[in-house]
This record gives C-alpha cells, structure tokens and sequence, in this order.
C-alpha cells in the first residue's frame, strides 16, 4: 500500500503488475480491498492501479462535501505521481460517477471506461432527498444504517446465499468514518448529469448491470447508453456484480480490457 499527499490529504493506492494501466475505482461504503481477487486476476497481464476516494478506506477526508470532481482530480493526482499517462476506468456505482468526472475533465488520460452498476444520469430529485435522509439516519445510527445499506445493495435471493461475502463487506464498510460518509452522499448528491458524454462516443464504454439491482431502475439504467456505442452485459442479479456475478465478470472484463 502507497499513499501521495492531494491538497495536504492522504490518498492510498496500490499499483501492481505491467502492461495497459487499469484504474479500479470503489464505490461508497467500500475501498481498494474489495478489488484484491480482480488485481490478481487481472495483474497478470494489466497494469493494475487500486485507489482509495475520498473518506474511504486508507484515504483521509477532505472537507464536508467530496464532490466527484475533487475525487476524479486526487485519481489524476495518483496517475501522475505514477507516470500513467492513459488508463482504461473501471469504477463500482460511486466509482462510476468518479469515472465519468474524470473522463469529462481528463479526456485524453481515458482509454476506456466500465460502469459498473453505475449511472451517468444524476440523482432524481426523490434521490436527493433519499442521501439527506440517510446523512441524517448515519449520524443517528451509524451501525444500523451501514449494516442495513449493505445488505441492501444485494438481489434478494443472493441475501442468503452470499450471506458470508455481504458480512466481509460489512466489515469493511463499517472502517468508513462518518465523516467520509456523509461528504461522499452530499457529494453525490449534488453530482450532475453527464449522459451527454455517453452520447458522444469519445472512447470505448462497457455498461455492467444487474437486472434486480434495489439501487438503479435497470430499465432507465439502459436508456443512458441508446444510440451510443456503448456495450451492455447485463446479469440477473442486484447491484454488487463483482460479488454476485464474479467469475463471468472477470471473463467479460478480460475481454473488454484487451
């Protein structure tokens, strides 16, 4: 584990392997942990980069509100530090908004881009009431409302079956201080709408979903990437596909990468 300063702010990552630079972006709740199998995986072949966000994981916060530009730029911030002058993005939900920020404001350090149960479309405005409930709901039962949005994240049917994987997850999401919580749900919040980027076919897009994903509505999840060249692998199950969908992903994600 490395860690490079970013306006005075820890940031950690982990780099390993050679080859065509892939960006492991986590979502909220998580951190560079959850990718330790893929960077195996894939740091046979790749040059595989994992980075904490803002308030997650190894990286320390950075004021009340972490916006996804301010975590797109600490990720171009590690990339020069490692002389990455283009890396295909891969990023989990929130990592998916800091993926797409960053594509917007570093277009020619993007080579390609996976969403990966993610949007470009921005909060509804039931959305945005729903993160300034939940900032409110974190700072009353901090506990609860982690253990509860975890769980949550998965299809029904995989709640018992992957009940040992959604308990390590929790593990993890529980290390996130309050602070980092609460500024990346109000900088969610307030991200905007970047489906016009989609729409412009810059560089190769892959759109990974989950049928029965309880965070994003699948059918207007699909309707960002209409008329563009975008790829869509869609799978049966919720919104933690590389947990619930693991081995076939890594097959996919393989393929796309090359």
């Amino acid at each position: 584990m490395k860690n490079i300063l970013y306006k005075n702010t820890k940031i950690s990552y982990t780099d390993s392997g050679a080859g065509t630079a892939i960006v492991l972006l986590h979502g909220f709740l998580e951190n560079k942990k959850m990718w330790q199998e893929y960077v195996l995986f894939f740091s046979e072949k790749f040059r595989v980069v994992t980075i904490d966000l803002l308030g997650h994981g190894e990286s320390d916060s950075l004021g009340y509100v972490h916006s996804m530009e301010e975590n797109a730029n600490a990720v171009h911030e590690v990339l020069e530090h490692l002389k990455i002058e283009k890396a295909i993005i891969l990023g989990h939900s929130m990592g998916g908004y800091v993926g797409l920020a960053f594509a917007e404001l570093f277009p020619k350090n993007i080579q390609k881009l996976v969403l990966l149960n993610s949007t470009s479309k921005e909060d509804s405005a039931e959305k945005k009431l729903n993160r300034t409930r939940a900032i409110k709901a974190v700072k009353q039962n901090y506990v609860s409302f982690v253990s509860l949005a975890i769980a949550n994240l998965f299809s029904e049917k995989n709640r018992i079956r992957l009940a040992d994987e959604i308990e390590k997850v929790k593990v993890q999401a529980l290390k996130t201080p309050l602070q980092g919580i609460v500024a990346s749900l109000e900088g969610m919040k307030i991200r905007k709408d970047r489906e016009a980027l989609l729409q412009k076919n810059l560089f190769p897009v892959l759109l990974v979903l989950g049928k029965k994903d309880p965070v994003l509505n699948y059918e207007e999840s699909i309707s960002q990437i209409e008329d563009t060249t975008a790829e869509l692998v869609s799978f049966e199950d919720g919104h933690m596909s590389h947990i619930e969908n693991k081995e076939e992903l890594k097959t996919i994600l393989f393929d796309f990468f090359e």
